[in-house]
This record gives structure tokens, C-alpha cells and sequence, in this order.
């Protein structure tokens, strides 16, 4: 049985989008998040959250295997209430040991008889890109008729961004894990889901994202993190940020992130970097 995580870790995420929506806000005709101020794209948290368990999914963690379950998701393809959900576990042991979502980012049970609410470990920011971006208003036609017989067909309407490259920060708590029972098995699960669950939004909507840097920072010293890692990264280009279209147009400047790292080195056990070959960096990021 893997061992329940013991020391802190810092988490660094970056994807890139190509001319689609990273994550449309339904309450504005589902367009991308677009801070006004700043320019930049926000995503949320949630979306990132549920790239990781739509991943888990298709690696067995789907409820047709004993004790390995995703909480939060439909049961035969169409959503369910809480109580409803309550029925696949029988108790807070279960309900932590079944649902490796619950172990990573916590949950809440309120059905009667079964009431617990868990914080999880696993805590990310709200995503944006490092850059402003250009945003798109596309018109087309549907694939159907306006109505039974007539030859005028429907119209659709969407929006999307030209390109984009979202950054996520997040820290993994091992206070939280004690409680959440989160295990090393669980933590690479996560990474893996982060990497290639991005890799595989095929999905109309979301086909175009790729990801470009996974940075995990391990720490020794209890209760310590660095903290502020996006804002330690820009980027280099000669095109102004909203004429970004691909990964190639810009290098990643990361002396700020080293210089980080080396002056917190004394509390940094370990450090892992996964990279995407056709990101270039200003600096390798420093692993020792």
C-alpha cells in the first residue's frame, strides 16, 4: 500500500490553447473568461478539477472496479443529487478509501445519516494566462433547419481565443492528506492526469490544448512553500502578446522561478520538471 504523503509540495502548471475556449462563463453567452483590467484569460479552478477526473476515468476509476471511484460525476450519463450519489458509499472510511477525487480535493456529504465534510489537499488558484490575449467572435450555421420544411438553416454563434498560455499554482497539504488519507499512488495519478488528461480534451470545444511545464516542488521543511510561482515567470517576445498563435512566438523567462529556488533551497528536498520539447526556456529550470 502506498504511503500517505507526509511533506508539502508546490505544484506548477502550465497549457497552451490554440484557437478554442479554454473555459466559457455561462453567464456571459459562454465566452472565454477575459479579466477586463489586465486582459488576460482567467480558468477556473473547477475546470481543471474536472480534467482530472474525466482522465481518472478513463484509467478505471470509474466505478466498475472495486473501491476506485470518482465522487463528483454522472452515473449513467446524467447528473444525480447528493443524496442520490450517497448511495455508492456507505460510511467516511468508504467514502474516503473509494473516491480518489475525495482523497485530492476533499468533499462534502450531507445525506442524512452520512454528513462529513473534508478539505482537500490538493488546492489550485484560479488559472490565467501569462499573456493578453485576442479574442474571436465566430458566426456559422447549424446542421439542421429553422423549422420542418423549411430550407433557411439555423444559425450558431461562439467564441474562442487565438492562442493562450494558462498557468495554474497549487500546493499539495499534507496537513489536509492526513485527513483525506491522500497517497503517493494518488499524487502521481494527479500528475499523470494533469499531463496527458490535458493532452486529451478532444473535445470540440476544447481540442487545441496541449501541456508545456509541470513543475513539482517537493519540500522538508514543514509548513513551508515558496508561494507565488506564476508571478516569477514572463514571457520574451518580439510580437506584441495578443499576436501570440503558437508556443514558438515567445521564450519562457525563468530566472526570476530559479533565482527563487536557489535563495529557498534549504527547504527544498526535490524538485521534478516535466517539459514539453517545443516550449523554449531562458533557463532550464533548476532541479538541484
Amino acid at each position: 500500500m502506498s504511503a500517505i504523503v507526509t511533506q508539502r509540495s508546490e505544484l506548477l502548471f502550465l497549457y497552451d490553447v490554440k484557437r478554442c475556449n479554454p473555459n466559457g462563463d455561462p453567464m456571459d453567452a459562454n465566452r472565454p473568461r477575459i479579466d477586463e483590467e489586465s486582459g488576460k484569460c482567467l480558468v477556473t479552478d473547477v475546470r481543471l478539477k474536472r480534467t482530472v477526473r474525466d482522465y481518472l476515468m478513463t484509467k478505471g476509476y470509474d466505478g466498475t472496479n472495486p473501491g476506485k471511484d470518482i465522487f463528483i460525476r454522472d452515473v449513467d450519463d446524467k447528473p444525480v443529487t447528493g443524496p442520490k450519489r450517497a448511495e455508492a458509499y456507505a460510511d467516511k472510511k468508504e467514502f474516503i478509501s473509494k473516491f480518489i477525487d475525495v482523497r485530492l480535493f476533499g468533499g462534502v456529504s450531507a445525506a442524512k445519516g452520512k454528513s462529513f465534510n473534508l478539505t482537500g489537499p490538493v488546492q489550485f488558484g484560479m488559472g490565467v494566462s501569462l499573456h493578453k490575449v485576442k479574442e474571436n467572435f465566430i458566426k456559422g450555421t447549424g446542421a439542421f433547419a429553422t423549422s420542418e420544411g423549411a430550407e433557411q438553416r439555423t444559425f450558431r454563434e461562439e467564441y474562442n481565443i487565438t492562442y493562450g498560455l494558462i498557468g495554474f499554482q497549487g500546493v499539495i497539504n499534507e496537513n489536509a492528506a492526513k485527513h483525506t488519507q491522500l497517497t503517493q499512488t494518488d499524487v502521481d495519478e494527479l500528475l499523470d492526469a494533469l499531463w496527458n488528461g490535458t493532452k486529451n480534451l478532444l473535445t470540440r470545444s476544447k481540442k487545441g490544448h496541449l501541456p508545456r511545464l509541470l513543475v513539482k516542488i517537493d519540500y522538508h521543511t514543514p509548513n513551508y512553500f515558496i508561494g507565488d510561482l506564476l508571478e516569477r515567470l514572463s514571457l520574451l517576445s518580439d510580437k506584441a502578446e495578443e499576436a501570440f498563435e503558437d508556443v514558438t512566438d515567445f521564450t519562457l523567462d525563468t530566472a526570476a522561478l530559479n533565482a527563487a529556488l536557489d535563495k529557498h533551497r534549504e527547504h527544498i528536498n526535490n524538485i521534478t520538471v516535466w517539459q514539453d520539447e517545443r516550449l523554449l526556456l531562458s533557463q532550464p529550470i533548476k532541479t538541484q
